[in-house]
């Protein structure tokens, strides 16, 4: 880690510390994120082992990734496909242990690291120190949660302050700016700039397309998603909400308004026209805790997968982990909160998204 480089150092301007940042090599920042990664594994508690100006350096490299790798990351199987996390580090470690840990494994998260739990930290900059690691094995997309007014209000925010104590602040927030619509927005120096540059879609073998929310009305080919802004300013119809925040809706037709108060619910016709329209065989989303840790929708065309069991320490619910291999096979591994045992489920044999929703 940074050993010749204080927590003082923090408080250097962003041009100055973006510029020490760029002058360190490929290599450097593997090993760097090798030395965090073993840092976070070893459970010792971050706030006394890892530093600021680290935590800094960490999603200065993990932005320059996201921007390079634009808003739609398209790849190939096999890739383990993981929902929303919710600050529960212990579950994350079990589903690595399950899956295999990064490289031996590939993976694609579908967002909302953050909030709710109680180590949004461990969480979020393990998946980075992976993502800095192993930039073209581990892919992370970004969930609501990963909305600065989101995060500020359900907990992220909080656990950087209570737990990084005087050097949060360039971490999480550093200066205000004259927003777009007139009101003042919060523009970050770390989290949140990183956020902002997030993928928002990922694509598997060109037939298994991956979000956190859901489709939009406004989503008509693959281009649109290639497309796609960053950042964005968060009008209630534009496609960039509608892939973070709409859901699907048991017995909902078309395109109708969202409980949530943000984006559309939208009715298997939808998913079954948007599957035909961009030449697809199957939705993966994340964003909703349902039972058994995956949940299907639209006659097997979109399933959603949820990845914190026993979500808050309130509900019963599995997790899961969709697994896509090379030949697009796909199956369901569901990790049970009570023992902690692992059953992986197949939607028959040797089923490819194709055959599954036929």
């Amino acid at each position: 880690m940074s050993a010749a480089v204080s927590d003082n150092d923090v408080m250097m301007d962003e041009a100055k510390r973006n510029e020490s940042f760029e002058k360190k090599s490929d290599d450097s920042n593997k090993r760097f994120a090798e030395c965090f990664i073993k840092t976070l594994l070893s459970c010792k508690g971050i706030s006394k082992t890892v530093k600021t100006m680290d935590i800094l350096r960490l999603t200065y490299i993990c932005k320059k990734i996201f921007e390079a790798q634009g808003r739609l990351v398209e790849i190939d199987g096999p890739v383990r496909i993981c929902g929303d996390l919710h600050g529960q580090f212990p579950d994350l470690i079990r589903l690595f242990a399950q899956g295999g840990f990064p490289p031996d494994s590939n993976y694609m998260f579908l967002g909302d690291y953050v909030d709710r739990g109680a180590y949004s930290l461990e969480v979020i900059l393990l998946c980075l120190s992976f993502k800095a690691r192993y930039p073209n094995n581990f892919m992370m997309l970004r969930g609501n949660h990963e909305l600065a007014h989101i995060n500020d209000k359900y907990g992220f925010r909080e656990e950087i302050f209570t737990r990084k104590g005087e050097f949060a602040i360039p971490i999480y927030e550093e200066f205000t700016v004259r927003g777009t619509f007139g009101q003042t927005d919060r523009y970050t120096l770390g989290f949140q700039k990183m956020f902002d540059v997030m993928p928002l879609v990922g694509l598997i073998g060109g037939r298994i397309l991956c979000m956190h929310g859901g489709i939009s009305k406004q989503l008509k080919s693959l281009d649109d998603l290639r497309k796609l802004r960053s950042p964005f300013n968060l009008e209630d119809d534009c496609l960039e909400n509608d892939i973070l925040w709409s859901d699907p809706g048991k017995g909902s037709t078309g395109w109708q308004p969202n409980p949530r108060g943000a984006s559309v619910v939208f009715g298997e016709d939808a998913v079954i026209e948007c599957c035909k329209m961009l030449d697809i065989d199957l939705i993966v989303r994340g964003h909703q805790c349902v039972q058994d840790g995956y949940e299907f929708f639209a006659g097997k065309k979109l399933v959603t997968v949820f990845s914190a069991p026993h979500y808050l320490g309130t509900f019963t619910n599995n997790a899961a982990m969709c697994k896509v291999s090379a030949g697009l096979q796909v199956s369901f591994e569901v990790l049970i909160p009570e023992d902690l045992k692992v059953e992986e489920r197949k939607m028959g044999p040797e089923s490819t998204a194709a055959e599954m929703t036929q």
